[in-house]
Order: structure tokens, then C-alpha cells, then sequence
């Protein structure tokens, strides 16, 4: 009885009745998404710009909706890293060529480890060397342009077209979707690709604010009026067709600014020897930005009859400045120039040269015309094209592909 009385009388200093631990609340992180940013080695180019311009604007507007991974060469880090964003080093190991011997391997011992867990991988150019070691991750692939499809100098070796292809479609079968940079792309990518089921989004490049001219005409100008064209030597820019066009302006010069160190380049300063054009026709090569910028503010009009276009930024620089733009109406420039660009149907001189003075005579009869070019170029902005990629990434991540 006295050890029955001491249980009863003791309850509430027995030991309190067990519960399981409080499971600690779940860390929801945002995705993580690595943007392929190789090509920053090439800062000075159309895809190192475009890897700059995009993963700048990405950090600005993703706020906690993604985590940005930046991919690029350890010397390139300034160029994108803001200070505190992870990256990955681009190396020699990671090119698919080794990646792909050594995956199956190594894939077993990626499963639940986080150092090497994406939740998205941008490959964010079609002829990159990279993919995600790990192949649970899912790829969006931006496609800027098939122009190698279309132009003659692989017109002529089908062998390299068909590799070309071949290195873009193994691409196009490990991603969830792709992304170009315009309507006409992706109807050639839907031609010359098995794109299958995966969406196909267009995403328009963006125009980043000028930098400033040269306080100074460059050494390569003298004084006096110019059509100007901007643009590397190659047979699919069609430059030579500006020659016969300009023999029907006497006292007219034209400059053409890009690189003319190539073959078309050679064929390109013969023919302006040969037609005795070489004080009407200046081909400068490479020039700096400032040069560059300097040439558009200060050019007549600009001239672009370029074959294939997967974009095509130098219409909306040209008309960034106020300057009208002559144009080919084939492959993604019409997108590009709208309303207020000129086109040509075809490059036989006689047409060229009365497209262009129609055109400029409508833009001497409107005063505001410069106004409007300015005001259409302002609807291209990168921060609205960081924006569209982040929508591209948030319905891939929602679709469970991740």
C-alpha cells in the first residue's frame, strides 16, 4: 500500500511524457541556374556582348526568383559576376568532347550532391562546347541564327553543313526548350532541326544605351558627307552590291566599318581598285567603339543588304541615332526595322537606288522622322529581354522538367 500511495501522490514530479523532436523548418531555396558565359573571352563581340548585357540585367531583375550560376572563364569575372554571384570556372575538362566519356562514370556519384545540383542550364549560344556534367539537369538553348545554312560559301561544302547541324542537334535533343532571338529563326530552326515537342520562345535582343563618339573625326575620315555600312567581310553580308549603287551617286562616298581581313574582305578592296572607287569607298576594317558610334552619329544613312540576319543590332543602332536605314527585306530585318525601315526586294542597282531615293525623300519631308527611329529603338531594352528569359525559365521549372 505505501508504494501504491507514492505513485498516486507523485505524478507531477514524474518525468514529462515524451514527444518526437520539432522537425526543423525546410529551407526553400530559389532555383539554381547556370548561364553558360564562355563567350566573355570575346568580350568585343556580338555573343561576349550579349553574354555581358544579359547576365547583367538577369541579376538586376531576378531578385529571389532564381539563383544566377555564372559559367565563365576565371579571367572574365568582371565582367559578370557583380562582386558575389557564384561561378563555375570554364576549363578545358568540362568540353562536352571529355565531359561526355567521362559522365557516364562519374554520373552515379553526382545523385544528392548539392555542389554539383542545378536546377536549369542556359546554354545561351548553339555552337557552345558545354553541357551540365550532370544529365538530370534540363538545358533551354538559345539559337541566334542558321545563317551557315543559307550562305554560299557553305552552300558549296554540304559535308560542313551537315556537321554543323549534327553539333547543334545533339543540343536540341538535350534541352527542354530553345529560344531565338526572332520569329524568321525559329522558323528556320523548325525547318532544319528535329525540334519535336519542345517549345520554341522569341526572345528579341536588347540595345544597350551608346557609348560615347570620339570627340574627334577618326584619321581614316575626311571631310565631307557618308553612307555608312557596318559589318565583317563575309560573302552573307552582300556588301558588294553597295558598289553599283554608289556609282550611280557621284560625289557620295561610302565607309563600310568591320573587319576586312578574310577572303570576301580581299575580293571586297580588288573590286574597289578595279572600278576606280578609291576615293568614294572606304573600308576601315576594325574600328573602336568610340569610332564606331562616331560613324553613326554622323553618317547620312545606313546601308545594310545582308543575305542572312538572325537579328541584325546594327539597323537598330543606325537607328538609335536618328539615321534612316536601307535594308534587305529577306530573313529577320524587316522584324527588326518595322515600318520605318527601307526595304530592297532585290540588288539590282537600278532598284536599290530608287528605294533609297524614295526613302530619303520621305525622311526630308518629315521632320520628325528621326524622333520615331529613336522612339521604335526604344522598345528594345535588355532589361526587357532578361525579363522574357526569366519567364522561359520559370515555365520550365514549373512544367516539373527540373
Amino acid at each position: 500500500m505505501a508504494g501504491d500511495q507514492q505513485s498516486q501522490t507523485t505524478p507531477a514530479t514524474a518525468s514529462p511524457k515524451w514527444s518526437p523532436p520539432m522537425a526543423k523548418a525546410r529551407v526553400v531555396r530559389p532555383p539554381r541556374v547556370v548561364l553558360d558565359l564562355e563567350k566573355l573571352r570575346h568580350i568585343n563581340c556580338g555573343l561576349g556582348r550579349f553574354c555581358k548585357y544579359l547576365s547583367a540585367e538577369i541579376l538586376a531583375a531576378a531578385g529571389r526568383s532564381i539563383e544566377p550560376v555564372f559559367f565563365m572563364p576565371p579571367t572574365t569575372v568582371q565582367h559578370g559576376t557583380n562582386g558575389g554571384v557564384e561561378h563555375i570556372d570554364v576549363s578545358p575538362w568540362r568540353k562536352e568532347s571529355f565531359a561526355s566519356l567521362y559522365r557516364p562514370l562519374v554520373q552515379p556519384f553526382l545523385r544528392g550532391q548539392p555542389g554539383e545540383r542545378y536546377d536549369l542550364w542556359h546554354i545561351t549560344n548553339q555552337m557552345s562546347k558545354y553541357l551540365p556534367l550532370d544529365d538530370r539537369v534540363p538545358v533551354v538553348l538559345t539559337i541566334h541564327d542558321l545563317n551557315f545554312v543559307h550562305d554560299d560559301e557553305h552552300k558549296n561544302r554540304p559535308h560542313a553543313v551537315a556537321r554543323k547541324q549534327r553539333q547543334i542537334q545533339r543540343k536540341v535533343d538535350r534541352s527542354v526548350a530553345i529560344v531565338t532571338d526572332s520569329s524568321y529563326v525559329a522558323r528556320d530552326v523548325a525547318a532544319h532541326l528535329r525540334v519535336g515537342q519542345r517549345p520554341i520562345h522569341v526572345v528579341p535582343l536588347g540595345l544597350a544605351q551608346p557609348v560615347p563618339a570620339s570627340p574627334s573625326r577618326p584619321t581614316f575620315m575626311t571631310q565631307g558627307e557618308f553612307l555608312l555600312s557596318v559589318g565583317n567581310a563575309l560573302p552573307h553580308k552582300n556588301i558588294h552590291v553597295l558598289f553599283d549603287l554608289i556609282e550611280r551617286m557621284p560625289g557620295k562616298r561610302l565607309v563600310i566599318a568591320g573587319k576586312k581581313s578574310t577572303p570576301y574582305g580581299a575580293i571586297l578592296q580588288d573590286t574597289v581598285v578595279k572600278r576606280g572607287l578609291r576615293e568614294r569607298v572606304v573600308l576601315t576594317g576594325e574600328v573602336s567603339d568610340g569610332d564606331r558610334q562616331w560613324l553613326y552619329e554622323n553618317c547620312e544613312a545606313f546601308l545594310f543588304p545582308s543575305l542572312a540576319e538572325g537579328f541584325g543590332l546594327p539597323v537598330l543602332e543606325a537607328m538609335q541615332c536618328g539615321k534612316p536605314v536601307f535594308m534587305s527585306r529577306s530573313t529577320s530585318l524587316p522584324e527588326i526595322g518595322g515600318e520605318l525601315g527601307f526595304y530592297w526586294d532585290s540588288y539590282a542597282a537600278d532598284h536599290m537606288m530608287s528605294v533609297f531615293t524614295a526613302g530619303m525623300q520621305r525622311v526630308a519631308g518629315d521632320h520628325n522622322f528621326a524622333a520615331k527611329l529613336r522612339a521604335h529603338t526604344d522598345s528594345f531594352s535588355w532589361a526587357r529581354t532578361a525579363q522574357a528569359y526569366l519567364r522561359v525559365y520559370d515555365s520550365v521549372l514549373r512544367s516539373g522538367a527540373a
